[in-house]
């Protein structure tokens, strides 16, 4: 059995295992700041139709958000990413049993101030960018200028997508300035001109210029079609099968009017 079935297969075996409510009345959510925008429509939802029902949210990445769950100290972790093997094996080594459920998708868009002239990018240059090997945007055919490089801290999940799908796992250089949000990158990049970096879908505005890569868009459209490189679902994770408030409000989102509010959020509904 391969490392990615064993995987399966463990979180499998947590469906059959119950987990109890972190807190009676109240839900606690943590972790990825991309699945954030969609927890806080949802949630202000979810409220509305339960009265009784609280609902605190909290950033600070999906990896994160998955130790939160390890810890016993949420009762749903927020991750833009799968979870990896060895947080599952820190997990059953306390007894925890994490469950996936994939909320909705979303693709990951390279971002450059609004003045900057390039508007396509290759798979290649952005890696090259990332490296450090490409230093100017002359290089690439825009205005000559230093390229200053944004990413983001190693517990988000946009940068262990981004450093799997675009780095190939190779190390972003490490001049890059690190941002610990979706947010963060947006500032930074609206003023600095020579700036570049990634983002959710949920996170685009129009005093960012979104770039193509290999001449797509990433869109809804096309990532629900495959012809967008830079996409992954988003998920929140449970110890265990969840009950209660938790089983309701991931039910909730799961429906027809909560994939709506995903898509209000920015990201892509599943259905």
């Amino acid at each position: 059995m391969n490392r990615f079935a064993k995987l399966i297969f463990v979180l499998i075996i947590s469906l059959l295992i119950a987990s109890p409510e972190v807190f009676a009345g109240k839900l606690v959510i943590k972790g990825s700041t991309t699945v954030l925008p969609i927890a806080q429509k949802t949630a202000e939802a979810y409220m509305a139709q339960n009265p009784d029902v609280k609902i605190s949210l909290s950033g600070g990445g999906s990896g994160n958000g998955i130790k939160a769950i390890i810890d016993g100290t949420t009762n749903i972790g927020n991750a833009s990413r799968f979870i990896k093997t060895k947080e599952v094996n820190a997990a059953n080594a306390k007894g925890v049993y994490p469950v996936p459920f994939r909320i909705a998708l979303d693709a990951i868009v390279p971002v450059v101030n609004v003045k900057n002239k390039v508007s396509n990018l290759s798979m290649a240059q952005l890696k090259d960018i990332y490296l450090g090997k490409i230093k100017d945007w002359k290089e690439l055919g825009g205005t000559p200028g230093k390229i200053v490089v944004i990413s983001r801290d190693s517990s988000s999940g946009t940068f262990g997508v981004w450093k799997h799908l675009v780095m190939n796992k190779e190390r972003v250089i490490p001049g890059a300035l690190t941002v610990p949000s979706n947010g963060g990158v947006v500032q930074v990049v609206e003023k600095t001109p020579g700036a570049i970096g990634y983002v959710g879908l949920g996170y685009l505005t129009k005093e960012l210029k979104a770039v193509k890569v290999e001449g797509v868009y990433g869109s809804r459209e096309n990532t629900l079609n495959g012809s967008y490189p830079i996409s992954r679902g988003l998920f929140m994770f449970t110890n265990g099968w969840p009950a209660g408030d938790t089983m309701g409000y991931i039910s909730f989102i799961l429906s027809k009017k909560g994939q709506k509010l995903v898509e209000q959020a920015g990201s892509i509904p599943l259905f």
